[in-house]
């Protein structure tokens, strides 16, 4: 089926590669099949994006601190339990550049109880979420959206999930699949985060969705 997006040869030389006012499940969908995310760019209007160098972290890239790795024994990593409260973690107002609006939740909500949106949480042992991230897991590609950590109780507490995700889709088979993060920053290139160019990673995207998905349900109390 030919992308709603057009060739990628036709995009624009630019991070931005559309806009529009129509935003539902499917055409979000297709966007990521496409190399391609959403982002609200003013209300009403969605933005498109696929940036010029385009952020992955490689499976066998994770680098985790001597800090970190003393903070994951503190934590229970569990998945799909608290879906809402994550997306409300990462939609804080509080936050800087907050970008997760109304449409946004209810899509991604939309898609969450459709299988193909999943959190991965961090509870301290006293039953708190202390933090955690959800993405969208197509085939092989599990493209990050937002992550997020509750000062005091969760410092480290959104690596912590990080960690737990890349172990899941190590155990899936790491050939070939893709952990998108979409732009990168000094905070994801210390976790070892790298850029593509837009080109090679939709080639790597073209490999990646045709793999299985992890086996999401058999995770559901993922510990470590």
């Amino acid at each position: 089926m030919e992308s709603p997006f057009g060739s990628p040869e036709q995009w624009r030389h630019d991070d931005l590669i559309g806009v529009s006012r129509a935003f539902d499940e499917d055409l979000a969908l297709a966007a990521y099949e496409s190399g391609v995310f959403p982002m609200p760019t003013r209300p009403g209007l969605m933005g498109w994006y696929s940036p010029l160098d385009r952020a992955i972290l490689p499976l066998h890239r994770l680098r985790i601190s001597r800090s970190l790795r003393k903070s994951i024994k503190h934590y229970q990593v569990r998945i799909d339990t608290a879906f809402g409260a994550v997306l409300d973690g990462c939609a804080d107002r509080r936050r800087p550049s907050g970008w997760i609006t109304a449409d946004i939740r209810r899509v991604y909500s939309q898609l969450h109880r459709r299988g193909v949106v999943h959190s991965v949480e961090a509870w301290t042992y006293d039953g708190e979420l202390a933090g955690g991230l959800y993405g969208v897991s197509i085939g092989g590609l599990f493209a990050g959206e937002s992550m997020f950590y509750r000062p005091g109780i969760g410092r480290d507490a959104s690596k912590v999930a990080l960690v737990a995700l890349v172990d899941l889709l190590r155990r899936a088979g790491d050939a070939g699949r893709l952990l998108d993060v979409q732009w990168q920053t000094p905070h994801l290139a210390s976790l070892g985060a790298v850029e593509l160019p837009r080109e090679e990673y939709l080639r790597r995207l073209a490999v990646a969705l045709r793999l299985p998905p992890p086996d999401w349900s058999a995770t559901h109390h993922l510990t470590r």
